[in-house]
């Protein structure tokens, strides 16, 4: 199995149009999607977040974050927290090699992956930076879902409508838009021919 761990932005991205999500094996390789509960935390403390998402407070997808979340066990969390704070004292000593520094909880999303030998998924561009500088596995959101295309864990459609939501929500990055082609040749020149 490979672990895939969610930061809260690319959570926020799919959690509405694939369930189930979180802790569904799929791929050749195992896949598997988890998030840590600094996700429920982040979201929690960000007004911004609230408005914009209100569907994550939906009972279903709470169940869901609650019951596959991954949980940590008290070393596990000293570890993480060491690893976190090396993460974050070099992004602070570093921070004008940033556009956007990593904040504190990026930080502890990378040092899971890290600490896990989790492929963290984010499409920030910042943690993307950091986790190279550290040797940490990250993914770019669409990657994440076009091997779920790939292992048919999402539809065309899906893949149509996650893209149609972020552009409607004025939310798709902009790696998601420049390798959208690359990743997914055809299946939006086409839509109206394959309803997928």
């Amino acid at each position: 199995m490979i672990l895939l761990l969610l930061d809260t932005n690319a959570y926020l991205r799919i959690a509405k149009r694939v369930k189930p999500l979180l802790g569904v094996a799929f791929g050749q390789k195992d896949y598997q999607l988890t998030i840590l509960e600094d996700v429920e935390r982040e979201f929690q403390r960000s007004p911004r977040l609230q408005i914009n998402f209100p569907w994550f407070q939906d009972g279903a997808l709470q169940s869901e974050r609650l019951a596959k979340r991954f949980r940590l066990s008290r070393d596990d969390r000293e570890q993480l927290d060491a690893a976190a704070s090396v993460l974050r004292g070099w992004v602070i000593g570093n921070a004008s090699q940033y556009r956007s520094p990593p904040s504190p909880v990026d930080c502890r999303v990378l040092a899971f992956g890290q600490l896990k030998q989790a492929i963290v998924v984010t499409d920030d561009l910042a943690m993307h930076k950091l986790g190279e500088e550290f040797g940490i596995a990250t993914m770019h959101g669409h990657d994440l879902l076009r091997r779920m295309l790939a292992a048919k864990m999402v539809s065309k459609a899906d893949v149509r409508g996650i893209y149609r939501a972020l552009e409607a929500n004025s939310d798709l990055p902009a790696t998601w838009e420049k390798d959208r082609d690359t990743y997914f040749p055809r299946l939006f020149c086409r839509e109206d021919d394959d309803p997928g």
